[in-house]
């Protein structure tokens, strides 16, 4: 794959990884809902295919744009094990703590409202456990949407 910089990831997505028109959430939706979020940043800190969304340094979702298809998220680990149990295109996601981050394939399977949901889950998920002076130094990021 070729060298990225964070500036030139939405070009790459657009051009080179077409969504999937059976479903209208995908890598490109994702990453717009992502950065939607208060004080989000993206970054490609281990590899040029692995984008990472953090709130502050903290992160909570990640994507392989060479497998555009899934999704990993932060999740509580009570309800990360529910949402597998419940949903088959949920599965414990590789390269994370399997005991609170989740793989959500993004099929068409989960209604757009659920996956958006499932994300802003996970930002809430890292904000909550941001230090209390940065909390106080940002209230826009614990508030719900």
């Amino acid at each position: 794959m070729q060298s990225l910089g964070v500036t030139n990831i939405y070009l790459y997505i657009c051009t080179y990884l077409q969504p999937n028109h059976l479903t209208s959430m995908n890598i490109v939706s994702v990453r717009e809902y992502c950065l939607a979020l208060p004080l989000v940043t993206e970054d490609l800190p281990f590899d040029e295919a692995s984008l990472l969304f953090s709130g502050l340094g903290k992160v909570f979702a990640c994507v392989d744009m060479e497998h555009p298809e899934w999704v990993a998220m932060k999740c509580d680990a009570g309800r990360a094990q529910l949402l597998r149990d419940c949903h088959p295109v949920v599965e414990p996601a590789w390269h994370w703590n399997k005991k609170c981050w989740n793989l959500v394939l993004l099929n068409g399977s989960l209604s757009d409202d659920t996956v958006r949901h499932l994300l802003r889950h996970a930002y809430s998920e890292v904000a909550g456990k941001l230090k209390k002076s940065e909390r106080l130094a940002h209230p826009e990021i614990t508030k719900e949407e």
